[in-house]
């Protein structure tokens, strides 16, 4: 009796369906990192952004007059999207607040970062991430860059 070599058609599903449980399991939580990483940029950003800030503080006595066209909008000092190097952004910078002792900074999301919430920086240093994207940056829950605050 000739003895047959290969897989039955069933093992071949099973393989399949393995394969398909593994990746409806793995896809969400990879983009959840995906979606960390780039919010994670974006924060990166903001830093660099406030850097500039004090720059022009330095050089003007004020933190106005930093965006382009005015005191708010986009930054005239930095670069206006983020990431700042690389292809798709997914994040627009905006000084929403400038006066001559004080700023908010914000990394606003967009395209496959949309509905992430704004990132926030002031110039005390206080940041906040609206998690719930709701328009508030004064919950207790969003008064951080991390996961979550306590």
């Amino acid at each position: 009796m000739k003895k047959q070599l290969g897989f039955t058609l069933i093992e071949l599903m099973i393989v399949v369906v393995i394969i398909t449980i593994l990746a409806s399991v793995a896809w969400p939580s990879y983009q959840g990192h995906v979606k960390s990483t780039r919010r994670a940029d974006a924060q990166g950003a903001l830093m660099g952004l406030a850097q500039a800030m004090e720059k022009h503080f330095t050089q003007n006595g004020s933190y106005k007059a930093a965006a382009d066209g005015g005191d708010t909008g986009a930054p005239g000092i930095f670069a206006t999207e983020a990431p700042l190097d690389g292809g798709t952004k997914f994040y627009n910078l905006r000084i929403t607040a400038a006066d001559d002792t004080s700023y908010t900074l914000q990394a606003q999301p967009k395209n496959g970062q949309a509905g992430d919430g704004n990132i926030q920086l002031k110039s005390s240093g206080e940041k906040a991430w609206d998690r719930g994207n709701d328009g508030s940056l004064v919950e207790a829950g969003d008064l951080c860059w991390r996961k979550s605050c306590s």
